[in-house]
């Protein structure tokens, strides 16, 4: 049986860039990192990342994938950062390309899904893309909003491996 995909942003799950006061939350180190499709910024970004992230997405029953504009990027300057291995990636439209206020991710998350259920962890997910996705995704799907304030939080990662064992095992094919 294959796993269901797990769709991982980075700034807002990873990166609680929102956090109160501009203060880094504990746990978590500063980076300043200048990702090549933000090569015009005058400055690196600054990035909040917490190193033990990819060991709990690790141990998560999902075949984690990068979504997130950071692209083939977060392979390489997150990934090594929080503990993950390079994961496939999603390569998105730009962030103006949005369909009736639709998240510009939710359309390419879905073709990449191709029918197999999957889980996506972001701080744009609104209800709009909550309903598009039920009506447009023949599998079963949780879009799970994250707080850009605090970022992935060990309740988040709990429901999160939850959320498998209650997909029927006919959304599991093989071979996928």
């Amino acid at each position: 049986m294959s796993p269901p995909l797990l769709f991982l942003d980075v700034d807002g799950p990873l990166n609680p860039f929102r956090a109160p006061n501009g203060n880094r939350p504990d746990g978590y180190t500063t980076h300043r990192l200048r990702p090549d499709g933000w090569g015009d910024a005058p400055e690196p970004l600054r990035v909040w990342l917490r190193p033990d992230h990819g060991e709990s997405l690790l141990a998560l029953p999902f075949t984690l994938v990068w979504a997130t504009t950071w692209e083939h990027d977060a392979n390489t300057m997150i990934g090594p950062v929080v503990g993950l291995p390079e994961l496939p990636v999603v390569e998105l439209p730009h962030w103006s390309s949005t369909e009736d206020g639709l998240c510009f991710k939710t359309a390419a998350l879905v073709e990449y899904a191709a029918g197999r259920p999957f889980a996506w962890v972001d701080d744009m997910i609104t209800d709009r893309d909550v309903d598009w996705v039920r009506r447009h995704h023949p599998a079963p799907s949780l879009l799970y909003r994250i707080d850009p304030r605090v970022g992935l939080l060990d309740t988040d990662f709990r429901s999160l491996g939850d959320w498998p064992a209650t997909l029927p095992a006919d959304a599991l094919r093989e071979g996928d």
